[in-house]
């Protein structure tokens, strides 16, 4: 009802009225639905009104709209007054009172849930239908983004590699020259190094042998004769390998510069290629599971029908329950100075359907014999 300022207490700020529940399944699948679920397995109902009339409601401490207060209390409290037969008036709660009757509260609340996830991939599919154009472009460009560098193949530290060989290969005149000459100064010269360090290493021999003292110098030169004959050895080595090679100079310069050009494109680093086609390839998948209308459709039809096999089943508790407290209520009017009068309960049936079933309950009453109920 509207906030009446009278039930504050005179020089009170405000009146604070708060009542609670025992959990009823029914109004837990409601509470569920708009998140509102209590934390004790009870449900706390809150109204406050302030002096100047201002009131607010509130559930299991969330606040809510009084319509939403309204409806949930409608739920938890028969009121039995002069204004009670206006509940019995609203279709819901003769929905309600027939389940409640029948036992079927469970089965309203599977119903309950398995509607809320049908429609929820219900929602998940409209949308999708509705940018599935601008979807399937940003796919398209992410594929042809992924396709080409798929294309040019980007592999972890193939940028400093490369960096690394093509560097050589420009030099490779100057290192060919360079470690010959380094061969000649060392082993091959009439006075190579090699050659004077052997002699010298030879000569300190013979006069260690007379004077000691010069151990330790023959000491220090005869390891360094073997580094030099190993230097020499690697020497020959890189030498014999050594060679100018245009064809290859040209390719990886052309790697090189694909891999620059490619870089430039993405505004990324050159090293950074593979990580980005990476990314790109997870982004791709995202946007293909994201727009799978296939999928959605799907999991809508399995939805829907696990929904209405729920669904069904109550309807056909409740029209069992329907025929049984009609033939009762029907049974007591008769007892009641109401002869000739019937009671029906009609099932109008809902199109596609709602969280609590597929049809509405409608309480049809004849107070005497010749009266359509």
């Amino acid at each position: 009802e509207r906030a009446d300022a009278t039930v504050v207490r005179e020089g009170a700020p405000r009146a604070d009225i708060t009542a609670a529940f025992d959990t009823h399944p029914q109004v837990l699948a409601w509470l569920e639905a708009h998140e509102l679920h209590g934390d004790d397995g009870t449900i706390l109902l809150r109204r406050t009104v302030d002096a100047a009339g201002r009131s607010k409601a509130f559930i299991n401490g969330a606040a809510v709209t009084l319509a939403q207060l309204r409806e949930v209390g409608e739920q938890l409290v028969d009121i039995h007054g002069q204004h009670a037969h206006q509940l019995l008036l609203k279709t819901d709660a003769q929905r309600r009172l027939l389940d409640a009757h029948a036992g079927l509260e469970d089965e309203v609340r599977a119903v309950g849930e398995r509607y809320r996830a049908w429609q929820a991939v219900v929602r998940l599919r409209e949308a999708a239908e509705q940018q599935s154009r601008e979807a399937q472009l940003e796919r398209e460009r992410v594929e042809w983004q992924v396709s080409e560098l798929q294309k040019l193949a980007p592999q972890p530290g193939e940028w400093e590699e490369v960096q690394a060989e093509h560097h050589r290969l420009s030099h490779a005149a100057s290192l060919i020259e360079g470690t010959r000459a380094a061969l000649d100064t060392l082993s091959e010269a009439d006075s190579a190094v090699l050659t004077q360090l052997g002699a010298a290493v030879h000569g300190l021999q013979a006069l260690a042998e007379i004077d000691p003292a010069l151990a330790d110098v023959l000491a220090a030169l005869e390891p360094a004769q073997v580094q030099v004959q190993e230097a020499v050895h690697s020497l020959a080595r890189y030498a014999d390998r050594a060679e100018l090679d245009p064809d290859r100079l040209a390719e990886v310069d052309a790697r090189l510069q694909a891999l620059h050009t490619m870089a430039r494109k993405y505004r990324v680093a050159p090293e950074t290629l593979p990580a980005e086609l990476t990314q790109r390839q997870a982004q791709l998948a995202a946007l293909q599971a994201a727009s799978d209308l296939d999928a959605l459709q799907a999991q809508e039809a399995q939805t829907h029908a696990t929904y209405l096999q729920a669904a069904q089943a109550l309807s056909r508790g409740r029209a069992k329950a329907a025929r049984e407290l009609a033939d009762a209520v029907t049974g007591a009017m008769q007892e009641l100075s109401m002869a000739g009068g019937r009671f029906e309960i009609a099932l109008h049936p809902l199109e596609p359907g709602g969280a609590a079933g597929l049809e509405q309950v409608e309480f049809l009453v004849a107070g005497h014999a010749g009266v359509s109920p």
